[in-house]
């Protein structure tokens, strides 16, 4: 992946106070095998499992932030858009374009070019909306386009295939260094692709 020069001193510092937690979890999992009581440790290694997946979480909003950092001044706005979506379930697929042109790749929408807003992102994909199924494109601070139709990727992850979404997401990121933010109309899940992959994150 590339690499941003980013320093948000303060996810930053939760990750590695998390890490620290963790770590101390594990020590105090050890010592208590060595103990003679025999006592069940399942509730406990189930807990540190939840923790694991929250500081995947974590640590993703965090590059996610590296990434954009050098594209985009409107990460907060993006973050708080993602975070209303995923609250109401409402689907949503917007694309960040990065380096590499994205519009030789994907099915032109409708030409906005309009300032980004979470107010004007959230409405673009109530539910029923003539543009709420497609993808917005973005590029630097501005809303390009709504509608858009992405190339689609041709995968199956775990044990079922993955909504029209994800795998839009992840055939652009396939074809290009764009970055694509998705929240789950299903589950109210909000994951980014970059290079192909899916990672979920926690919207702040």
């Amino acid at each position: 992946m590339e690499q941003n020069n980013c320093d948000f001193s303060p996810l930053k510092q939760e990750i590695k106070q998390e890490l620290l937690s963790m770590k101390q979890s594990f020590v105090d999992l050890f010592h208590r095998l060595d103990e003679e009581n025999n006592d069940c440790m399942l509730n406990e290694f189930e807990q540190i499992k939840n923790k694991v997946v929250e500081l995947e979480s974590l640590a993703a909003a965090y590059y996610l932030r590296c990434f954009l950092s050098n594209y985009t001044n409107k990460f907060v706005e993006l973050s708080t858009t993602v975070r209303h979506l995923s609250q109401r379930r409402h689907g949503a697929l917007l694309v960040v374009q990065r380096k590499d042109p994205v519009l030789p790749l994907i099915t032109r929408g409708v030409h906005l070019n309009a300032e980004l807003t979470p107010s004007l992102l959230e409405t673009i994909f109530v539910p029923g909306g003539p543009l709420h199924d497609g993808a917005v494109f973005l590029s630097e601070d501005r809303i390009v386009s709504a509608g858009n139709v992405l190339p689609l990727a041709v995968v199956e992850t775990g044990e079922r295939k993955l909504g029209t979404r994800h795998r839009a997401a992840m055939g652009l990121t396939e074809r290009s260094d764009a970055l694509v933010l998705v929240v789950s109309e299903e589950t109210g899940q909000s994951s980014f692709s970059v290079e192909g992959k899916l990672y979920p994150f926690a919207a702040y």
